[in-house]
């Protein structure tokens, strides 16, 4: 008898501990069957340079998903980070010596002025938000839509159709250069990924983010400044998205509309599909580290075994879904273990 009643506790402690890491567990094995199916179904997957492809190729969206992350572990969401990456882009560009060529009224700055004023606007557009949302109480979901297309508006009335191709040498640097057969590109999105990590773990403002996010109520009953916290989470978030714009226009070597349309749903979806919750406070960076691989792979993999391109956009379509699911459920799972104790 002694034993039975021993062993039940035990077998309930690994069932809990499985259901709490679902969302975690659930991403790497995901990882572990793309990287383990593309290396068998293609001979020149599974190479360092092919790896290096793959890490330069999630940078920018790295970069963007960093601040999203932060947005999305207080429960908010930030849907205008690719047109935010794409005003700032044009703007660093606006404010950048054009060749003659370029049919476009721009006002050519110093390189140093035009990254500054680049800055300057992502921060302001951040801002914007974080008053809307803060201030007036606008839904998050609603306000960034609004933004998306306040940004959009931005980016078509500076260049009305045309392509810039010139940026400031320190963006150009950093966007498509390369140290010891490096891209900065890789460097720029590791620091960036290590920064919110640390931020997120070891300081006081990563704490209220999640407590933020977990119990906002309980976080006001604390003490924590919730509305500060969320305002300064938008605004990484928009100066995340400046800083891809910028050096993804570097790394596009051009300046258009539309430019970043694909990057809000990849980053949205390496964040959720690496097991961050949409519902807040469980989740991190490292966790948007895995979904960032996962989409890293799925998509140079789909390359290398030659698939139809719209096959492609259908299965990122299924694996989002799967991720979503696996998201709502894990949620499920533990609101339903927390009341049950």
């Amino acid at each position: 008898m002694t034993s039975t009643s021993e062993a039940r506790p035990a077998r309930r402690s690994a069932g809990d501990w499985f259901r709490n890491q679902l969302s975690n567990i659930a991403p790497f094995l995901t990882l572990l069957f793309l990287v383990a199916f593309f290396s068998f179904a293609s001979s020149s997957f599974l190479s360092f340079g092919n790896l290096q492809n793959i890490l330069q190729q999630v940078s920018i969206t790295a970069i963007i998903a960093v601040g999203l992350t932060f947005v999305i572990l207080t429960a908010e969401i930030d849907l205008s980070v690719a047109s935010v990456a794409n005003a700032t882009g044009i703007v660093v560009a606006f404010f950048t010596l054009q060749d003659a060529s370029v049919n476009i009224a721009n006002i050519p700055l110093a390189g140093g002025f035009a990254i500054i004023l680049a800055i300057a606007t992502c921060l302001t557009l951040g801002g914007i938000t974080a008053l809307g949302v803060t201030r007036i109480g606008i839904p998050s979901f609603i306000m960034t839509l609004a933004m998306l297309q306040i940004c959009d508006g931005i980016s078509a009335m500076l260049v009305r159709g045309q392509i810039a191709y010139a940026v400031p040498s320190l963006v150009a640097t950093l966007g498509s250069g390369s140290i010891f057969g490096i891209p900065w590109l890789i460097i720029v999105a590791a620091l960036a990924l290590m920064i919110g990590h640390v931020v997120l773990t070891y300081t006081r403002f990563g704490r209220y983010v999640y407590m933020v996010g977990g119990n906002r109520e309980a976080a006001e009953y604390s003490g924590v400044n919730v509305k500060l916290i969320i305002t300064a989470v938008l605004m990484i978030s928009a100066f995340c998205s400046g800083l891809a714009g910028m050096l993804g226009v570097a790394y596009f070597g051009s300046a258009q509309q539309n430019e970043f349309g694909t990057y809000l749903l990849d980053a949205i979806a390496a964040v959720v599909v690496g097991g961050t919750s949409l519902f807040g406070g469980r989740g991190g960076i490292g966790n948007t580290i895995i979904g960032l691989f996962v989409l890293g792979v799925l998509n140079n993999g789909l390359d290398h075994i030659n698939i139809d391109s719209f096959l492609k956009i259908l299965i990122r379509g299924l694996i989002l879904l799967a991720a979503l699911i696996i998201n709502i459920y894990a949620e499920r799972l533990r609101v339903s273990r927390s009341a049950s104790h």
